[in-house]
């Protein structure tokens, strides 16, 4: 039985709701004239709910094993996506996107924990479990904008199905792997000593290259010019992701994690750099660069973190998964705002110091040693 892929395609169907969020905006304001602060709130109430509550459910995976968490909280994901398209109540739209949140941020932590067991250490796996959520997340908008733009915000109950599927799917790898973990906690507990101050470390390190990431796939469309060569930069910047999240895990397993993230950080600096500098279309090297850079290291953080945190490894998961990362996102509004204070190609060049920070902070960082 192929866990690991089924649990990559578990992933795949949940993320995927954290991409159908902003794409169901503009059908939002088009079909029912939400202004930009009411969609904005909208919006905030998935990202901002699921990296608050993520790390809490981590907590609570670490205290009680609930595999059958994973599919339960996928259809949650789905089913307030579906919801949120059909009600006529903001109030109950912002409650429905809230629930999908709440399924996201569910999923994460558990999904984290069992694709740990099911990958047997292999950095490789775990980058193709990794690799499902960047594809479901960047997937999103394709599927999504089609069906409304066809069908109208009436056919939202459709957005069920990956849910559905991933569930469905995702089921005998969750029960194979839940089983496999009986097997392994009776025989011993895991041991190794929690390391605390290099994991909040490894946090900063998550949220500076969130902040970076953010900031490109916010504005690198209207950079570009938007239009068919903003799709083009966007598409290229997914895709670098892609490639970059298998890479890293290849790499890993070749020269180590830390090695292998301090060495991404490292060459994130003139690719971000760039992205800023080049003229026209040159740029768009440096966007592919900067999404592998920025991409190989992000299997490797939830791996880091499990180890550097061997008795709390769902808070691990909801931390490097879910808080971190989003944390990042909040910048998003001060590159904004330096952009209308100035202009986006400076906005773009006050990026750099962020990976620059990641690299400096990644070299602090060490093996954990596992006994």
């Amino acid at each position: 039985m192929k866990r690991v892929p089924m649990l990559s395609a578990g992933h795949a169907a949940v993320d995927f709701y954290q991409g159908a969020v902003p794409a169901l905006v503009p059908f939002l304001v088009a079909g029912r004239g939400y202004g930009y602060v009411a969609v904005s709130g909208i919006v905030l109430a998935a990202t901002l709910l699921s990296s608050i509550v993520q790390p809490l459910f981590g907590v609570l995976t670490d205290r009680w094993r609930m595999p059958w968490l994973i599919p339960l909280s996928m259809v949650v994901a789905g089913a307030g996506v579906a919801f949120g398209g059909v009600t006529d109540s903001y109030a109950l739209t912002w409650l429905a996107v809230a629930l999908s949140g709440l399924g996201v941020a569910a999923y994460h932590p558990e999904a984290a924990r069992l694709a740990r067991i099911a990958s047997a250490g292999s950095h490789v796996r775990m980058s193709w479990f990794s690799l499902g959520g960047t594809l479901g997340f960047a997937t999103a908008p394709v599927l999504v904008t089609p069906l409304l733009a066809w069908w109208g915000l009436g056919a939202s109950p459709f957005l069920a199905v990956p849910a559905v599927l991933g569930a469905a799917v995702t089921l005998p790898a969750i029960l194979a792997t839940a089983g496999g973990e009986r097997a392994a906690t009776a025989a011993g507990p895991a041991s190794g000593r929690d390391d605390w101050p290099s994991f909040v470390r490894l946090t900063l390190v998550i949220v500076f290259r969130s902040v970076v990431y953010v900031g490109l796939s916010a504005f690198v469309a209207l950079y570009m010019g938007g239009g068919a060569a903003g799709a083009v930069a966007l598409f290229v910047l997914f895709a670098g992701g892609a490639v970059g999240t298998v890479l890293g895990g290849r790499l890993a397993a070749r020269w180590g994690r830390t090695r292998t993230m301090r060495l991404a950080y490292a060459l994130s600096i003139p690719a971000v750099a760039g992205v800023a500098l080049a003229p026209g279309p040159v740029a768009l090297v440096f966007i592919a660069a900067s999404s592998l850079a920025l991409y190989a290291p992000f299997s490797l953080h939830v791996t880091l973190g499990q180890d550097l945190l061997p008795s709390r490894v769902g808070t691990a998961g909801g931390v490097t998964l879910g808080l971190a990362v989003s944390a990042g996102g909040l910048a998003g509004p001060l590159v904004g705002a330096v952009a209308e204070a100035t202009t986006l190609r400076t906005a773009l060049a006050c990026l750099i110091v962020f990976p620059v920070l990641a690299w400096l902070l990644a070299r602090t960082l060490k093996e954990p040693a596992l006994t």
